[in-house]
């Protein structure tokens, strides 16, 4: 297949593109930087050297001998340019990276809030367009986000996106119906993932479009096996206060000697997934599009769920830090439950990758590699959801 990864330079996006290509797939990649641009913006960058992209792709054609094309521009800003590499490339699928992905830059200030709603919002409204303008048969891949759902589960596993629910009439009489699960947004990031729902619901209706879109947990790893083929290809790492997802913030921090940080309680339950098995996800859903006709196809892809009290404390016997409560900066519950249901990539094959401490002690090992590279200043958060 022909497929073009929006976003295809990020944490998620470069390993997607990378395994794609070692499938056999046509790979194009848009993307304007953005992420690199940010990095400048908060004065901190991966903790692993990633190169340049024309690096990367060059680093690949030596080592694999394919071709991976890539193009620069704005999708959210640049619609003409967007709707060209339709007519031009012709994609039998894509796959939707392309927004601002972290909860706590989002909340930073009034000014990070105002990018995202602007990027992610439009962004996904202009990839829609553009297939209906360009009448084109293209299946849509988007990953988005456990966080549509909020973190409480009402005493149930949180369906694959719909939920069937009993209406009474006035007169008693009783009807069944399906409806997307109810939104519970805890960020402003969060806000556009629910947003793109409704999006890609009405393209779906009104045009036919044929989506999956993956509510993700959050993402552990660094490197798949693609990645790992050469230093020109690795991963990013994020461990920043603002972009470093809350595992890799431990090892991290564990890696050059910093109390592992846990906000609250550390009660809160997260769902979970690691990179390589984010990548075969992508994988899968290529493999198994909706129907012409059917609804939106939406998989809940992760593949466990911890406290992160109990995630800290795995870290810090493993490795020997001590383990420091701070202040929540995020405004949610101390405590919650929860049950995800995920059965439909388990049906499909995926074989899900555990924690487990050799797994963690491969990625603390990659963290004290380059635990030279770290600005401790940037590792704590400061965003704060109320002020």
């Amino acid at each position: 297949m022909r497929i073009i990864v929006f976003g295809g330079d990020g944490f998620c996006g470069w390993p997607t593109a990378l395994h794609l290509s070692h499938l056999g797939h046509d790979i194009v990649i848009v993307d304007n930087l953005s992420r690199r641009d940010i990095d400048n913006e908060l004065e901190t960058n991966s903790l692993t050297p990633i190169a340049t992209p024309s690096v990367r792709i060059k680093a690949w054609k030596e080592l694999t001998g394919k071709t991976i094309e890539f193009v620069n521009f704005n999708i959210a800003k640049e619609y003409d340019r967007l709707l060209h590499v339709f007519y031009h490339y012709k994609p039998d699928a894509i796959v939707h990276f392309a927004e601002q992905r972290a909860a706590p830059y989002s909340m930073k200030s009034e000014r990070q809030k105002r990018y995202t709603v602007d990027n992610n919002l439009n962004a996904t409204h202009n990839l829609l367009c553009a297939i209906v303008d360009a009448n084109q048969d293209v299946h849509v891949i988007h990953l988005g986000t456990m966080g549509v759902y909020g973190y409480g589960t009402a005493g149930m596993k949180i369906p694959e996106g719909y939920l069937r629910v009993q209406v009474v009439n006035d007169v008693g009489e009783v009807s069944e119906r399906e409806i997307l699960h109810p939104a519970n947004p805890g960020s402003i990031y969060h806000l556009t993932k629910t947003q793109d729902q409704l999006f890609f619901a009405y393209y779906n209706k009104n045009d036919g479009i044929r989506v999956t879109d993956l509510h993700q947990g959050i993402v552990w790893g660094t490197n798949t096996q693609e990645t790992s083929m050469d230093e020109r290809l690795i991963n990013r790492f994020d461990y920043d206060g603002d972009y470093g997802t809350v595992l890799n913030r431990f090892l991290i921090q564990a890696a050059v000697g910093h109390p592992l940080t846990v906000h609250g309680t550390g009660g809160q339950t997260r769902a979970f997934i690691h990179i390589q098995d984010t990548v075969k996800c992508i994988e899968l859903a290529l493999a198994n599009p909706p129907e012409r006709g059917s609804r939106v196809k939406i998989l809940n892809q992760m593949t466990e769920t911890h406290r992160v009290r109990d995630l800290a404390k795995m870290v810090s016997e493993m490795i020997g830090v001590p383990v420091e409560f701070m202040k929540n900066p995020r405004f949610e519950a101390d405590e919650n439950e929860l049950h995800v249901d995920n059965r439909t990539f388990l049906q499909m094959g995926l074989n899900p990758i555990t924690l487990n401490k050799g797994l963690l002690m491969e990625v603390h090992e990659v963290a004290a590699k380059y635990r030279h590279r770290c600005d401790k200043d940037k590792i704590p958060a400061r965003s704060l959801w109320r002020r």
